[in-house]
């Protein structure tokens, strides 16, 4: 029988074992994964656990499920023609039976491509509707509806799920919030 080395047992372990492990890719709560073999996506959306990958010519392409929040700092038209600088968030996932899809056809790069892309336009040609008091005031709430509801009009069919869009923070031009104070002391 021949013997190897202690030392060479000891490095080919070593070599089987980092090869072992470099072969297993961890989904984490809030991802799913999608295997990309030799550049192809596999059809198969993997759940949260660990997935053996063929190390050198596969890799997982994990994508987050979870609520993520993005915010934007803009300057949104006014009905009246001024610029009002608004402070708004965005809550959304991603559904995972079109992540699939997600990826080939738009990339990871999906916030900046398509969710800021929509917003900015879908922002700007609501708030153009309604005068800069009214996003001060009460109206709020009809603004952030109805540009989440431009944004799903766009975005539900490439699979985001736009939960909410939160308008946190207002800014008027300081004449106009002065004027719109007076008014409000003389009633």
């Amino acid at each position: 029988m021949l013997m190897m080395p202690f030392k060479s047992t000891s490095i080919l372990l070593m070599f089987l074992g980092s090869l072992l492990l470099s072969g297993c890719a961890i989904i984490r709560p809030g991802q799913v994964g999608v295997k990309q073999s030799l550049g192809k996506l596999d059809t198969k959306i993997h759940s949260p656990g660990s997935v053996l990958v063929a190390p050198i010519i596969t890799k997982m392409v994990i994508v987050p499920t979870q609520t993520t929040n993005i915010e934007v700092d803009l300057n949104l038209p006014s009905k009246e023609g001024l610029n009002v600088n608004a402070v708004i968030s965005i809550l959304y996932s991603i559904d995972q039976s079109k992540v699939r899809a997600l990826i080939e056809n738009v990339g990871l790069d999906y916030e900046e491509v398509l969710i800021l892309s929509v917003f900015r336009s879908a922002a700007a040609d609501v708030c153009a509707q309604f005068y800069a008091k009214d996003m001060h005031s009460g109206n709020r709430s009809a603004i952030e509806g109805k540009i989440k509801q431009r944004m799903d009009q766009v975005l539900l069919d490439h699979g985001f799920i736009i939960e909410a869009v939160l308008m946190k923070s207002i800014n008027l031009p300081k004449g106009l919030y002065r004027a719109i104070e007076k008014k409000l002391e003389a009633e």
